[in-house]
């Protein structure tokens, strides 16, 4: 029988074994320490999936996937533009928000989420509080514009016509409750005009309105309208935030035009579900960043209206909870009646 000694007092065997203990636990706390950096440094180790709210072939779609394809490239995994086109996007954030907060699914955050946040009775999510946001990506106007053969000159021309006659000078947009529907009910409001508004299911329908005279003004972002305006098809007079678009340098401003202090700009953006670690919100929002600051993307982003600008993530999520509280402020003071 093999017999083991030991020539430590019990005092040392104590301090010999709280030594160990200590040892032990360093090694615990460094090896969970590690394995945390590598996983994060891991990241994405799959592809990640980019929920859009909007139909294929559209502006948000197209912008979308440019930068998804940028950052595929920057991250060195593929980034799926997946399009889940509802009212207000109410689908896609859904689904986003009651994903798993680990960077693998993202939400193409826009100016219509803060409007359905404002317009809805209900949604399956809060807009404010279930998402991370990223970074903005892009703000564009809303443009007022008018047929090419119609003697409405200016936004001054168009007041003073409706207030005499309302019921024959209207206005039209797309889909109501859209970012466009409420910015033409912000116009009305503001110019203190009683004119019909006309909602469309599709701009190619409400374009088609404004040139037979169904109506005589409309409303829609600068993206779709781009291309008549350049073939001299339809006429811009007024965009609706508070600066000259430099794509249109000579349209003015529907402030400058005379509805002092009207300022809507359309935007968009990323955001990830609430709860997402720090560190990864902070990897996306940096490629981001990168990939919009680029000539080729900012040129891309021009041609449809839209001026490529990134930023932090709290600063988008101010801009989120401003827009929402005014789309809030406009349904209470117009007694729109929520959906």
């Amino acid at each position: 029988m093999i017999q083991y000694f030991s020539t430590s007092t019990p005092l040392q065997g104590k301090r010999i074994m709280r030594s160990l203990i200590t040892v032990f636990s360093t090694s615990l706390l460094f090896c969970a320490f590690a394995s945390g950096a590598i996983a994060q440094n891991a990241y994405p180790n799959k592809p990640i999936r980019l929920v859009l709210g909007y139909g294929p072939g559209g502006v948000a779609d197209i912008t979308a996937r440019l930068v998804a394809q940028k950052l595929s490239d920057a991250l060195g995994q593929q980034v799926v533009v997946d399009n889940r086109p509802s009212a207000g996007g109410v689908v896609a954030g859904e689904m986003v928000a009651k994903a798993d907060p680990d960077g693998y699914t993202l939400l193409h955050l826009n100016y219509g989420n803060a409007v359905s946040a404002a317009l809805f009775k209900k949604l399956p999510y809060d807009t404010k509080k279930d998402f991370a946001p990223i970074t903005a990506m892009g703000f564009f106007d809303v443009l007022m514009l008018v047929d090419k053969n119609s003697d409405i000159q200016n936004v001054q021309d168009f007041l003073q016509k409706a207030k005499t006659h309302p019921e024959q000078f209207n206005l039209g947009s797309v889909s109501i409750g859209s970012g466009q529907h409420m910015s033409a009910t912000l116009f009305k409001s503001m110019s203190g005009i009683s004119s019909t508004l006309v909602p469309y299911k599709t701009t190619p329908q409400l374009f088609m309105a404004l040139k037979s005279g169904d109506i005589t003004a409309a409303f829609e972002i600068i993206s779709p309208a781009m291309g008549f305006i350049k073939s001299g098809e339809i006429r811009a007079v007024a965009v609706s935030s508070s600066h000259r678009f430099r794509g249109l340098p000579d349209v003015p401003t529907l402030s400058e035009a005379g509805v002092k202090g009207y300022d809507v700009i359309a935007w968009n953006g990323l955001a990830a579900p609430a709860k997402t670690p720090k560190a990864i919100i902070d990897r996306l929002n940096k490629e981001i960043n990168l990939i919009l600051a680029s000539p080729e993307v900012k040129q891309k982003f021009l041609e449809v209206g839209i001026d490529s600008r990134g930023g932090t993530p709290e600063e988008l999520g101010t801009l989120l909870s401003n827009e929402i509280d005014k789309w809030n402020n406009l349904v209470n003071a117009q007694h729109i009646e929520r959906m």
